[in-house]
């Protein structure tokens, strides 16, 4: 059971680097009147939001970098923040590691596209420099193995075969990847919101993306809190500031 856990939080990797998903719900195209001043607009142009996410990363790169020095000892602060180039892909922005243990910001470029200003980039990206800050891939590293342990341990106890106790191991790796992504969603959005408002942007219409994006409720091991959890979240953190 022991030697089979590590294959699992192999097969596990990928969630636990995931970090967290954007999927705006995409707003279609209008030749209607303009919108009012101040509202959001339904999209910006391609150069648009290249220039607003351009403009973005140079001022919130090195705030969260200075945050993360502040805040941390030990961990590389050093953020690379790169663009993925298949432009099929769905809104999506996330943090990972590479060897190394430099921290890595990935984008996809229709969440770019789909972002309707500055602020809303600068806060995505305090907020996944905030699970950096956080350690969170860490942590989800040592509940998956945790889950996984312990998943193991039943099937065995159970007198199950191999195949039931890596089923139960990989079920185990999941849930402990899982148990505390909500809270860390919250500590990510919170502590963005302090990198956002650092680099000069603000984080409450930054997280306005929240009112774009299908609302997870609070499903039962789910990945996400909440949208209006998130927003209250944001607005705490921004009224402290």
């Amino acid at each position: 059971m022991i030697l089979r856990a590590p294959r699992v939080l192999v097969a596990t990797l990928g969630l636990l680097l995931a970090g967290c998903v954007a999927t705006p719900v995409p707003s279609p195209t209008s030749e209607g009147p303009a919108a009012p001043r101040g509202a959001v607009p339904d999209r910006v142009t391609e150069a648009t939001a290249v220039a607003n996410f351009r403009a973005a990363v140079a001022r919130t790169e090195p705030a969260a970098e200075r945050v993360c020095r502040e805040q941390t000892q030990g961990i590389n602060c050093d953020f690379l923040i790169r663009v993925l180039p298949d432009r099929s892909l769905p809104p999506n922005a996330f943090q990972s590691l590479d060897r190394s243990g430099r921290p890595i910001l990935t984008f996809t470029q229709s969440l770019i596209a789909d972002a309707r200003n500055a602020d809303e980039i600068a806060f995505v990206v305090g907020h996944e420099a905030a699970h950096h800050i956080e350690q969170h891939i860490a942590q989800q590293v040592r509940s998956a193995q945790a889950g996984a342990l312990i998943g193991g341990l039943v099937g065995t106890l159970a007198g199950g075969d191999g195949a039931l106790v890596d089923t139960l191991s990989r079920a185990g790796a999941t849930a402990g990847a899982r148990r505390f992504s909500k809270e860390h969603e919250l500590e990510a959005d919170a502590l963005g919101t302090v990198i956002t408002a650092r680099a000069g942007y603000d984080p409450v219409r930054g997280a306005a993306f929240f009112s774009r994006i299908p609302d997870p409720g609070d499903q039962f091991l789910g990945t996400h809190p909440p949208n209006a959890e998130r927003l209250a979240t944001v607005r705490r953190a921004a009224s402290r500031l």
